[in-house]
């Protein structure tokens, strides 16, 4: 039997936790250090005294961060592996046997690195995490002041399609301010409303305005406006790092034509310039795909990157997006597999697919539509999600520029294919189609 040769012979195996890494080179015994910057500095020394060139950890939780980056700056070839890639064999799990585990695969090859971005992308994505954690923060306030108006039977919920909008939100501060007034609130609201829901907003506000549901109401606003100005400061810094990254550079306004910039609908970022540094940043306009806005673009690079070629193709791509079908085949058995959990940037890519789902002028809708009826709405968001992402990954690795069709052509194609199979299949029970 022939023995597998080492790939990589200089390389370390580390498993990371809380309070400890564990590291083993090889030949020498399986050392631990605490998780201290100055146990880290011992580490980079130690794994040099060792010759050590390449070095393997598992990605687990946040703790992978610092030291990654403390390896890499002080020049090793870093690979952050999935935990999933590296499990030991059952019984023998501790924290020795798994650095020496994850050394033994890594110095075979048999480990597959995790995508990295660079510094720019990481700090870019940081603030778009944050800011995605905020607006989570913020909807639960909104669950709050709508449970205690609706405590004090004020049914601002079954009138306005958001409470926390322009006109609920006046409201709801002009009640705070001691206002009980219903005409004096029904003219805070935006003029479409009082033309055309005027008398049941000043039935909804007809309520009963108890202390301590007022107490309750004043609370969750003072919190739900405070993580609005958290989600400004982040704004504020996407805003100031998009700049500082683009500075001095263009795009070729020839190749990338301009496309009517899509309403952003919900948790619109403050950005200036958004659109314009986002073109600068990527040399391509994202937007020009359907679903695509340029909230959900700044949040796909982040998630990212610029450069998409770090995948060999678009099945790559979308597997690695978690939006591939999962395989599990033995013989001649064919069974159903377990997907592997979406990413992030798979999120964003089904997020627009229902935005897609629901358009009447778009190709894309009519295929999310015809899935849906046969395969469930599960199914036609997770194919369409897909295809967008398929599309958006031949924008920046071929230069594939998307023009929208409309729906009409996409149905002649689909008339057209039905008619071929049809004729097919007459001509192999030797009938013949005959046109009404």
């Amino acid at each position: 039997m022939k023995r597998i040769e080492r790939v990589i012979e200089n390389a370390a195996g580390i498993d990371i936790g809380s309070q400890r890494v564990f590291v083993s080179t090889g030949d020498m015994p399986v050392r631990n250090f605490e998780t201290f910057t100055s146990s880290y500095n011992e580490l980079i020394g130690y794994l040099k005294g060792c010759k050590v060139t390449h070095v393997a950890m598992e990605a687990t939780g946040v703790y992978w961060v610092t030291l990654f980056d403390m390896l890499e700056q002080a020049g090793f070839t870093v690979y952050l592996v999935n935990p999933a890639d590296s499990k030991n064999l059952p019984g023998r799990k501790t924290d020795v046997q798994d650095c020496q585990w994850i050394r033994e695969l890594f110095s075979m090859g048999l480990l597959r690195n995790s995508f990295i971005p660079n510094d720019v992308i990481r700090e870019l994505r940081a603030y778009t995490r944050l800011r995605e954690d905020k607006i989570q923060m913020a909807s639960s306030h909104v669950n709050h002041m709508q449970k205690a108006m609706v405590q004090m039977n004020i049914r601002l919920t079954e009138v306005l399609s958001q409470v926390h909008g322009a006109s609920g939100m006046a409201m709801i501060e002009a009640i705070l301010r001691g206002e009980r007034d219903a005409e004096k609130l029904l003219s805070l609201c935006h003029k479409s409303l009082r033309k055309t829901k005027s008398g049941r907003i000043k039935e909804a506000l007809n309520g009963n305005y108890r202390q301590e549901y007022l107490f309750e109401l004043q609370m969750a606003y003072d919190g739900y406006m405070f993580y609005q100005k958290q989600i400004a400061n982040c704004d504020r810094k996407i805003e100031s790092l998009l700049e500082k990254a683009t500075e001095g550079k263009s795009y070729d306004r020839d190749k990338i034509k301009p496309h009517p910039i899509k309403p952003i609908r919900h948790n619109s970022p403050v950005v200036a310039g958004l659109h314009e540094n986002l073109l600068k940043l990527n040399q391509v306009n994202a937007t020009s795909l359907p679903g695509i806005t340029d909230y959900s673009f700044l949040r796909l690079t982040a998630e990212l990157g610029t450069d998409l070629g770090k995948w060999p193709s678009e099945k790559h791509f979308t597997s690695w997006l978690g939006l591939a079908p999962g395989k599990n085949q033995s013989g001649k058995m064919n069974k159903r597999s377990k997907r592997k959990s979406v990413t992030r940037a798979g999120q964003i890519f089904k997020q627009a697919a229902q935005t897609i789902l629901i358009s009447k002028k778009i190709a894309l809708g009519d295929f999310a539509r015809r899935i849906r009826s046969k395969r469930g709405p599960g199914v036609s968001i997770m194919a369409t999600a897909r295809k967008l992402a398929e599309l958006y990954y031949k924008m920046f690795t071929k230069g594939m520029d998307y023009v929208e069709q409309g729906l009409q052509l996409y149905l002649d194609q689909q008339k057209e294919k039905q008619l071929k199979y049809l004729k097919k299949k007459a001509f192999e029970m030797n009938m013949q189609l005959v046109e009404m």
